[in-house]
């Protein structure tokens, strides 16, 4: 029988969930605003918590007041800290921002073969009409990680008559016709000429990318993180790259965040550095909150959550 009712804790700013009470007019939704560094009311008592995907100095103090089920407003959760759940189930955003990274991914692929923005010019060049310029044309993807951001970069880019592998955690076929699996990180990475970190960051990803994965790559690959930073081991990445093997890095994602004024990835010629926002586009929040909102549906008919994050697994 579905719930008539329903309270939810939210450590978002409270107007951000109109769109949740519009989703279900027939439902009493109760909207309790947190804020994250706040001392918890005694007299709290919710059923539902939405909160940051890398947790709050109170979530402790929130989740002792009867939650049921926690959705973090994130597609990556890494930062979260498990061990306070104790049994209550925890989703996310999964898969959300697919259409906006999966299209950032394209244009800075574009951009490394198109040689942009270095071939603008504000002055007269030596030569017109000539220049060395790649295309994605036969050109080898490796995507790390193939889940929805994956998949949906992998749609966009066979079009453009790439070569694309994925390698993913399961050995289940691949969802995209046209895309192969690989069957190891080195089958992956051999050959490739644009390698896509696209993994969750998880105690068993942690700095996949090091001095022996690095290894597996041709000199002179495209390295793009959209992912997070800790995937990447940062100096071997600056090894490689002083090397020739990494011949240039797109970063949406480093470790730490925000990096601190004076690192070397700002100021390495052939590092593109961005501040992670391959996910923002138009409709960016409203597809966060999408995912809580179809969550909330299936908890009030009572049935089965979706985008369940292992807490074992931390994916």
């Amino acid at each position: 029988m579905a719930r008539s009712s329903i309270r939810i804790a939210t450590q978002l700013p409270a107007e951000m969930l109109a769109p949740v009470r519009e989703a279900f007019p027939d439902t009493s939704v109760e909207v309790v605003f947190v804020p994250p560094d706040a001392e918890v009311p005694e007299d709290l008592a919710a059923d539902v918590l939405l909160t940051l995907p890398w947790g709050t100095p109170n979530l402790k103090g929130v989740l002792d007041r009867g939650i049921q089920w926690v959705h973090a407003y994130g597609t990556g959760v890494n930062g979260f800290p498990f061990e306070l759940l104790e049994g209550v189930p925890l989703t996310c955003s999964r898969g959300a921002s697919a259409a906006a990274i999966s299209e950032w991914v394209i244009a800075v692929l574009l951009a490394a073969e198109k040689r942009l923005p270095e071939t603008w010019i504000d002055a007269p060049p030596e030569r017109w009409n000539m220049a060395e310029l790649g295309t994605l044309e036969g050109r080898r993807l490796a995507l790390i990680g193939f889940g929805g951001i994956a998949q949906a970069i992998a749609r966009r880019a066979l079009p453009f008559g790439m070569h694309v592998t994925g390698l993913r955690r399961t050995e289940a076929p691949s969802p995209v016709e046209g895309v192969a699996l690989a069957t190891s990180l080195e089958a992956l990475l051999s050959g490739a000429d644009h390698v896509v970190v696209a993994a969750p960051q998880t105690p068993a990803t942690q700095h996949l990318l090091n001095d022996e994965s690095f290894g597996f790559m041709k000199p002179g690959v495209h390295l793009v993180n959209i992912a997070r930073g800790g995937l990447v081991d940062q100096e071997a990445l600056r090894r490689a790259l002083e090397a020739g093997r990494v011949g240039l890095a797109t970063l949406d994602c480093v470790e730490p965040e925000p990096l601190p004024e004076g690192h070397w990835l700002y100021r390495h010629p052939r590092v593109r550095l961005s501040p992670h926002i391959s996910w923002a586009g138009p409709t960016s929040h409203g597809g966060l909150m999408e995912r809580f909102i179809e969550n909330l549906g299936y908890y009030l008919e009572g049935q089965a959550l979706d985008y369940v994050v292992d807490p074992v697994e931390q994916y």
